[in-house]
């Protein structure tokens, strides 16, 4: 059972010390797991996987796990006060706790990190069942956001050991096209940026395949900078944003004030077939951010050929955005939950390995007018 992408591998992976092999699952803490659940599934098109909670032996939370092709969400609540889960959402309100990596070996991948400089979250955990076995360790990154590490190779179930298979017979939306996590961006605060670029290059060996400053990521109003870390064998990617000077708040600023300190800004997902995918998400409820129609002017001229019909585009605000090795077209939906924090990005790449340069001032000015419908620009 594989949740992960597929991309080319390269010679790196030969020596490269932790050979992650793609996001195992990503795992949001919510107020009510169960209607987040049905939400994603609705919405998303996720599909019910596994439960775990006091019927399974779980006494102080309650998880449902979700997915829809190489793509798994968990969705966790805490049962009671006073505790760790509790004090992150009333902290942070939903969001990313957890970004889960595949590993062969999570015991080897956790004294690698660790021997480098990661302060540990778990120490390797073996947990059976009839199923089989899994491995997990654990080491924090930035803010209150953790890297698991799955070794799940010695297991047949559902989704580990804890859990049971949750299904609803009456109640199996159809997908929406979205196959797998393409990145995700983590928002730091000021100056911390570089900070954590180190940290991936020293602790986890990732390589700063991008890099985009102020000049790059800006509008009349507000400005960002970011790093595009990169595992060795190219299979996981985190941007890093942090603030830069501008005349008003940025997108990040808003961000780190509404989750009260650095955590996961979007989770990317893909999809082959984007028109697809925004067309059935939107039917269901999920709201996108929008550009000027002007935006569709010229881009033929600015992107070149295309394969896609560009009526479509239009009609979904999709942007699309070329570099040297194809083109991408991409979506930014709007936040998820109340708090201005976590949203998704659709993304389609027809070759191209960038991140959308081209089309980041229309998309932060689209921001920015949310952001001053909200008061918070």
């Amino acid at each position: 059972m594989s949740t992960l992408a597929s991309p080319k591998q390269d010679s790196t992976t030969q020596t490269d010390f932790l050979p992650l092999e793609g996001t195992d699952f990503v795992e949001f803490y919510v107020g009510n797991a169960k209607q987040a659940a049905h939400y994603y599934m609705t919405a998303f098109g996720f599909q019910a996987i596994a439960y775990a909670g006091p019927e399974t032996g779980v006494r102080e939370k309650v998880s449902y796990v979700l997915r829809q092709n190489k793509l798994t969400f968990v969705l966790t609540t805490p049962l009671r006060f006073e505790n760790e889960i509790a004090d992150h959402i009333y902290k942070h309100g939903d969001g990313v706790k957890f970004l889960a990596l595949r590993v062969q070996d999570a015991s080897d991948a956790w004294m690698q990190t660790t021997k480098r400089g990661a302060k540990s979250f778990q120490k390797p955990q073996r947990m059976t069942d009839d199923w089989g076995e899994v491995v997990t360790s654990g080491i924090h990154t930035y803010g209150d956001t953790v890297h698991l590490f799955i070794e799940r190779k010695n297991y047949n179930g559902p989704f580990m050991p804890g859990f049971r298979k949750w299904e609803n017979e009456y109640f199996k939306p159809e997908p929406t096209g979205l196959l797998y996590v393409d990145h995700c961006v983590g928002n730091v605060g000021w100056n911390r940026m570089n900070q954590w670029v180190k940290f991936y290059e020293d602790v986890m060996g990732f390589k700063n395949i991008l890099s985009f400053d102020d000049k790059d990521i800006s509008t009349e109003y507000s400005a960002l900078m970011s790093k595009v870390m990169s595992s060795g064998n190219g299979y996981v990617k985190f941007p890093i944003n942090e603030p830069a000077e501008g005349k008003k708040k940025s997108q990040v600023e808003e961000y780190l004030e509404f989750y009260n300190g650095e955590g996961v800004q979007h989770v990317a997902l893909a999809t082959n077939d984007i028109v697809h995918t925004v067309s059935h998400l939107r039917s269901r409820g999920v709201e996108f951010l929008r550009v000027p129609q002007t935006y569709y002017d010229n881009l033929l001229d600015r992107v070149g050929k295309i394969d896609e019909d560009l009526e479509p585009l239009k009609e979904h605000g999709i942007l699309v955005d070329r570099d040297e090795e194809g083109y991408l077209l991409q979506l930014f939906s709007k936040p998820v939950q109340d708090r201005p924090t976590l949203f998704f990005e659709i993304i389609q790449r027809k070759g191209a390995k960038s991140f959308g340069k081209g089309n980041f001032k229309a998309l932060f000015e689209a921001l920015e007018r949310e952001q001053e419908a909200r008061g918070n620009l």
